[in-house]
């Protein structure tokens, strides 16, 4: 990887890490559209992974009174599921069928609450979602808006909110870089990995950006915050599109 490109990718962390801070997930999506338009598939999933681990789990220290531990647990039990079938079947998409995915998963924030009646506090809900958003994160790289989906019924505070996806992230990016990173050691594709001084570089930039993102989210109200956050999502929705028609 050339320094040129490893510096435009340390603004995008701290970039998309303040993101991150505000809205508990934006930030990971627009990273992973950025990642899969510089790398391949594989080193942008275990970058990503890595980055947004850092980003995840800080952003889960720093709220971590608010966590629900409980949901956790039960989300924890859902994705072990998925986890052993990820890796039985161990299928792998290629860049198309990731920007769509991706596409998909940004999407869904537009999905009317109506129609969806989830809630994660309720009876095999946290479960359903370990489930689900552990194999998508595992091969698209990101859940985006699919997380929230899961959490809009809750009578939950957006402090709370963002604190239990930051630690169910956590365990997602773990998974992923595993899940990616065996792929990569097999084919021995380690050429375009980032230079260890960018991943040096990235953990301060990623707490500095989480950081900062919190002192919004104290500021921002709850209208506010799901208004932005549905927009952001939408652009890289539309962005990624473009990349999978071949248009960029």
């Amino acid at each position: 990887m050339s320094p040129v490109i490893a510096l435009v990718l340390l603004v995008t962390v701290i970039v998309t890490s303040f993101i991150s801070g505000v809205f508990g997930m934006a930030g990971g999506l627009i990273l992973m559209a950025a990642l899969t338009a510089l790398l391949p598939v594989a080193t942008a999933m275990v970058v990503h992974g890595a980055v947004q681990l850092v980003s995840n789990g800080y952003r889960a220290i720093l709220w971590r009174r608010y966590i629900d531990w409980t949901i956790f647990r039960r989300y924890a039990l859902g994705s072990v599921a998925a986890i052993a079938l990820l890796f039985l079947i161990s299928w792998r998409p290629e860049a198309t069928a990731v920007y769509i995915l991706l596409a998909a998963a940004a999407f869904t924030v537009w999905v009317p609450k109506a129609w969806i009646d989830i809630d994660v506090q309720r009876r095999g809900q946290a479960e359903l979602a370990g489930f689900a958003l552990q194999a998508m994160n595992t091969l698209a790289g990101v859940t985006g808006p699919l997380l929230d989906i899961f959490f809009a019924r809750t009578v939950m505070d957006r402090r709370a909110v963002v604190a239990t996806k930051a630690i169910t992230q956590v365990l997602a990016h773990l998974v992923k870089i595993a899940f990616w990173g065996t792929a990569l050691l097999v084919s021995a594709s380690d050429s375009l990995m980032p230079p260890l001084w960018f991943f040096a570089a990235a953990v301060p930039l990623s707490m500095l950006g989480t950081t900062l993102g919190g002192k919004l989210l104290e500021k921002m109200t709850d209208i506010d915050f799901r208004r932005w956050m549905r927009w952001l999502v939408t652009a890289v929705g539309v962005f990624m599109l473009i990349r999978a028609a071949g248009w960029l």
